[in-house]
């Protein structure tokens, strides 16, 4: 049994990605399932995504984006960061470019300054929490750019897709779990850099291996029971937990997407398959009797 209390984020990734993506997060939100948004600003929806925001009072941050789609910056038009189609270099694609050092990090920080610039227009305020759609704000050198963007705009909080157990998730398909160890080691090489910058993050992650397909309750359980066990001994603290998840409507093609319409992700049943798991009182009641407690970045 879990002694520590526990503060859970659970955070809707893609709003603004489509209509039917807004629409699954706000009914998620509306039933307690999620507590906290980020926005994709170059999504097809993010407009409508910012008015329902305010409408039922979502907590809501930035998903900078710069692997997916077209950029918000108006002047990058033949820039490092675009492929001959002029739509960023997609989510491999990106790494491998900044592998071979052809990135300009000066157009790095003019679009993440353009979606900041972006957000606070559509939604009256500074971002409560940025992070990077398909991990991208945790690469090498990006990560400098991005703590730099956070500090001169005063954005406090951010994410650290390190998730405690993932070495044992055996379910996850092999090229999907090379990609998740990436991930976590240029996790754990940005911590440093984060924090000379005084960026903030949550105690826990939790969200690589409870994605799409992976989601079950049970998975969600264990996942937060097993990184709890790693705090036993802090156990008249809070401790913050991030729950990423991806709930919403399968994407009908040719509407949604960033400007390129959207992925096979996006248009799969594994967004709904997220969505009804979220719902599932099961789960619900599972929080109530860890004295787990929903909440937002805006809450910290």
């Amino acid at each position: 049994m879990l002694q520590s209390r526990v503060k859970l984020i659970v955070t809707g990734d893609d709003f603004g990605y489509c209509p039917r993506r807004n629409q699954g997060i706000v009914e998620c939100f509306l039933a307690g399932a999620v507590s906290n948004v980020s926005l994709l600003v170059n999504g097809s929806a993010a407009s409508d995504a910012a008015q329902l925001a305010r409408r039922h009072n979502i907590p809501i941050g930035l998903h900078a984006n710069l692997s997916e789609g077209s950029p918000v910056c108006k002047a990058l038009k033949n820039s490092s960061l675009l492929n001959k189609d002029g739509f960023f270099h997609g989510k491999m694609g990106f790494r491998t470019v900044l592998a071979k050092g052809l990135l300009k990090m000066s157009e790095v920080k003019q679009e993440l300054m353009a979606q900041v610039d972006l957000f606070r227009e559509l939604t009256g305020h500074i971002p409560h929490h940025m992070d990077g759609h398909q991990h991208v704000h945790v690469l090498p050198e990006v990560r400098h750019v991005f703590a730099q963007v956070l500090e001169e705009y005063g954005i406090k909080y951010t994410r650290v897709p390190i998730e405690p157990g993932l070495h044992s998730c055996v379910w996850i398909e092999p090229p999907l779990m090379d990609f998740y160890l990436g991930v976590e080691k240029d996790s754990l090489d940005t911590v440093d850099v984060f924090t000379r910058y005084g960026i903030r993050w949550v105690d826990i992650y939790i969200g690589l291996s409870t994605m799409g397909k992976n989601m079950s309750v049970s998975n969600i359980k264990s996942a937060i029971d097993s990184a709890m066990l790693t705090f036993t001994t802090k156990q008249s603290r809070t401790v913050t937990i991030e729950l990423m998840v991806h709930p919403g409507y399968p994407t009908i093609p040719p509407a949604g997407g960033c400007g390129e319409g959207p992925d096979d992700f996006s248009q799969s049943w594994e967004r709904l398959h997220e969505l009804q798991i979220l719902m599932n009182p099961e789960l619900q009641n599972y929080y109530k009797t860890r004295n787990i407690q929903l909440c937002a970045f805006k809450d910290l």
